[in-house]
C-alpha cells in the first residue's frame, strides 16, 4: 500500500504548479537550497495531513464507493472544463 500511495502522489506531483514554484525558488542564487527543500517538504507534509484527516472524517459519513464516484465525476468534470476552456 505504501508503494501505491507513494507512486500515485509522486506521479501527481511531477510537473504541477507547486513543483514549478519550488523550482523557481531553488533557481534563485541567494536562497539556500536546503531551506527550499525543507519548506517544500513541510508544505507537502501539511497538505497530506489535511488530506488524510479530511478523508478519515468524511469516510465516517460517506461510503468509500460513494467517495470514489464523487472523485471520479469530479475529475471528469475538471477534464471537460479544461477541454472547453
Amino acid at each position: 500500500m505504501l508503494g501505491l500511495v507513494f507512486g500515485t502522489v509522486f506521479l501527481a506531483e511531477l510537473g504541477d504548479k507547486t513543483q514549478l514554484a519550488t523550482l523557481l525558488f531553488a533557481a534563485d542564487r541567494d536562497i539556500n537550497k536546503w531551506l527550499v527543500f525543507a519548506g517544500a517538504s513541510l508544505a507537502l507534509i501539511a497538505t497530506s495531513a489535511i488530506g488524510v484527516l479530511g478523508g478519515a472524517l468524511i469516510s465516517q459519513y460517506i461510503s468509500e464507493r460513494t467517495l470514489h464516484t464523487i472523485a471520479g465525476v469530479g475529475f471528469i468534470l475538471i477534464g471537460v472544463w479544461t477541454l472547453v476552456r
